[in-house]
């Protein structure tokens, strides 16, 4: 029997979380899907990036819905426009930047759910300052995350 019930938000719905610096919108958790899937609206600063890392555990697919995105997956760089879309499988190291002076908006759909938990967990480090990478570093490692050295 399937407990799970329809899930409808308000255009300024979800839950934000500030997520090292950037608003994260989760719009539906695993918690709502029974793990099938999470959905996020991902605000990006200008000038921001996330690092190179390894989901161990997930697939993510990013739909840009404002600005652009830099993004590197594997040996490929592509720069991902307004409406573009991209699916980066698990266990292929990718990074991500906006390179452009006005913030980015995008969609990500992580299969299956459940690393908006490693997301939470990174918007409850205390703001105001950079954490420690150590800090970064055992975080993930809890939700499959891995941050290999940069490419040389």
């Amino acid at each position: 029997m399937n407990s799970r019930q329809p899930i409808i938000l308000p255009p300024a719905g979800g839950v934000v979380h500030s997520v090292l610096g950037s608003p994260y919108r989760f719009l539906v958790t695993s918690a709502d899907t029974g793990g099938a899937f999470a959905l996020l609206e991902i605000t990006a600063p200008p000038q921001s990036a996330v690092p190179l890392h390894v989901h161990t555990r997930e697939d993510e697919t990013f739909f840009i819905l404002n600005g652009a995105l830099e993004v590197e997956c594997g040996d490929q760089k592509l720069k991902l426009d307004k409406d573009a879309t991209a699916f980066l499988p698990r266990n292929i190291p990718h990074a991500y930047r906006n390179n452009e002076n006005l913030s980015a908006s995008y969609l990500v759909f992580i299969t299956p759910g459940g690393f908006e938990k490693c997301l939470e967990e990174f918007g409850r480090l205390p703001p105001g300052k950079a954490p420690a990478p150590e800090t970064i570093v055992a975080i993930g490692q809890k939700y499959g995350l891995e941050f290999p050295p940069p490419k040389t």
